[in-house]
């Protein structure tokens, strides 16, 4: 007795109809109809993108054991139903194998910092070795992405006191440039600074000798008998009571004393009286 069933797939996806056990056509979306138990609707097969991760443990050329995930992404074929439905049995415990074979074969190869720099080299390879094998299968290998490189904690922590440790470095190298700077230029300023008094003080000087030439000049003329040498005493003597009067009229200065000794009496009594506004 032959029953008429009805059936319906959906929109992305394919049916596969067997009679009496054998392969007969693909059901497409919408309302189908078989006749049972001649016929039989035995699978359905998705269009869909589909994605697996495989997480892989496995050691760099420098020995650090690390885990790396990959993300592959995957189609079936709309010409290769036939192939998709009754090749393999399980499609993702293929790709996995594929994905172990080539991470393991490859990242023993790199060392761990190698390993960060080359994830896009890895993956190409990963995409090109399952392409290649599971388009035979009905498979249409989208993209292979390796989303996680993960070694061990303690492996990490190195890493980041390494890279803490540079940057320290070259903090301090540019600090040192910097007070190196800072030295130099603070050095050309004392220097400048120097040369500019140096030329004030000469400056100076010569106005003064002018001055003196000037006076002299002027006081010999004026008064009649006087020769150059009372007129340079006369002036020193001036000179020099002006400078005891800047000491003398100074905030920290008390007293003043003028040596005017004649005897040995004279320089302890002196002596006795500095040392005594000294205390």
């Amino acid at each position: 007795m032959c029953i008429p069933c009805c059936f319906t797939v959906s929109t992305s996806e394919v049916g596969v109809v067997e009679t009496w056990g054998k392969y007969s056509r693909v059901a497409t979306p919408g309302l189908g109809c078989v006749i049972w138990p001649m016929d039989n609707l035995v699978g359905r097969l998705s269009f869909r993108v589909q994605q697996i991760n495989v997480k892989v443990e496995t050691k760099t050329l420098d020995n650090v054991f690390l885990t790396a995930v990959v993300s592959v992404q995957y189609q079936v074929l709309r010409e290769k139903v036939y192939e998709a439905f009754y090749a393999l049995t399980n499609p993702q415990q293929q790709i996995t194998a594929h994905v172990y074979d080539v991470m393991r074969s490859q990242l023993p190869t790199l060392e761990l910092d190698e390993v960060f720099e080359a994830k896009e080299d890895l993956a190409l390879a990963v995409k090109n070795a399952l392409a290649k094998t599971m388009s035979g299968y009905g498979y249409q290998i989208l993209q292979a992405l390796i989303t996680d490189l993960d070694p061990d904690q303690r492996v990490k922590n190195a890493m980041n006191e390494i890279n803490s440790s540079k940057r320290l470095k070259y903090a301090v190298a540019e600090r040192a440039e910097g007070d190196k700077i800072l030295q130099v230029k603070s050095a050309e300023a004392e220097a400048e600074s120097k040369y500019l008094s140096g030329v004030g003080v000469a400056k100076q000087r010569k106005a003064i000798v002018d001055g003196l030439r000037t006076s002299i000049v002027d006081f010999s003329d004026g008064v009649k008998g006087a020769s150059s040498k009372d007129v340079m005493d006369l002036l020193l003597l001036t000179q020099y009571f002006d400078c005891i009067k800047d000491v003398g009229s100074a905030p920290h200065c008390k007293t003043t004393f003028v040596p005017s000794s004649k005897s040995f009496g004279d320089d302890l009594r002196n002596s006795q009286i500095q040392a005594e506004f000294a205390k």
